[in-house]
């Protein structure tokens, strides 16, 4: 019995829960961690799932929407049978999102999505799936150089508001430049769309997806698999678009999320007008 002594004497390693970071602003995610027995987390009614890591923790991602109100609020860590195990106290901030008008041709203005179009955008977004091919680093730019457009702009068209705020981030480009995977992953839509455009949208997993709009061309198909900087398309200016650029999207959990917390990229310096005063708000050409 002189084992059974020895065991009962090992202290019992308390289960730990961790959400980084604990205070974030409308758009931005959060990370859960948990050495205890947890498949999945509840914060304000959206649940997600968690996953076994090689570390032997469990890892998930929380997403903020764009429109989550800011307040305090609790996230759950849940067991398989829905138990709660645990519960940490989460900060939502406003972001302030600015508004964007958008000056396009009554043209461009009434294009509509291609059958079936928005279902399949959709369902993509519903998409969670186990084998995880994202890394901790900050992810790969799909185009070097700067953005026009941020996430989460108020977006008017003509003056007039759409009620919809911007759900990605626009980069310049030339027509027919390279646009890369900004991570590893299966490529799951490759469709020339009316709205989208050429669009390639990739699945990283474990609920982590990037979709890339308004190509003129492609360079990859359904199903292969990709690796981060790999080539999937080509910019253009198809689809519901100004001029040639690049709108991309970062989702988790089905929920679009800011890219500028998972990449590092800069504005682009806005153009001065002849009297030297920047006009607020004002689109910049290659916007969608």
């Amino acid at each position: 019995m002189r084992w059974l002594a020895l065991y009962l004497a090992i202290p019992v390693l308390a289960a730990t829960y961790d959400v980084t970071p604990p205070a974030v602003r409308q758009g931005e995610t959060m990370r859960l961690h948990g050495t205890g027995p947890v498949t999945a987390a509840r914060l304000n009614g959206r649940t997600v799932k968690l996953f076994h890591q090689p570390s032997g923790e469990w890892l998930g991602l929380m997403p903020v929407g764009a429109e989550d109100l800011p307040g305090v609020y609790e996230i759950q860590f849940l067991a398989e049978d829905g138990s709660v195990e645990h519960t940490a106290g989460v900060t939502l901030q406003s972001a302030n999102f600015p508004k964007q008008n958008i000056t396009i041709s009554n043209e461009i203005a009434s294009i509509k999505p291609s059958p079936g179009e928005m279902e399949t955008v959709g369902e993509f977004r519903k998409t969670v799936t186990d084998e995880r091919y994202w890394t901790d680093a900050p992810f790969a730019l799909p185009l070097p150089g700067c953005y026009t457009s941020p996430f989460g702009v108020r977006r008017y068209y003509n003056g007039k508001p759409t009620g919809d705020y911007h759900g990605g981030i626009d980069q310049r480009a030339m027509k027919g430049y390279p646009v890369r995977a900004v991570e590893s992953g299966v490529v799951r839509i490759v469709q020339k769309f009316a709205l989208h455009g050429g669009t390639v949208a990739v699945d990283h997993g474990q609920g982590v997806e990037s979709i890339y709009l308004h190509l003129g061309d492609f360079g990859t198909t359904e199903g292969a698999r990709v690796k981060r900087g790999d080539v999937i398309g080509y910019a253009g200016s198809t689809g519901r678009s100004t001029a040639p650029h690049l709108h991309w999207s970062l989702y988790v959990n089905g929920v679009p999320v800011n890219p500028l917390q998972w990449v590092s990229l800069k504005a682009c310096a806005a153009p001065r007008p002849a009297s030297g005063k920047r006009k607020p708000h004002q689109a910049q050409p290659g916007k969608s």
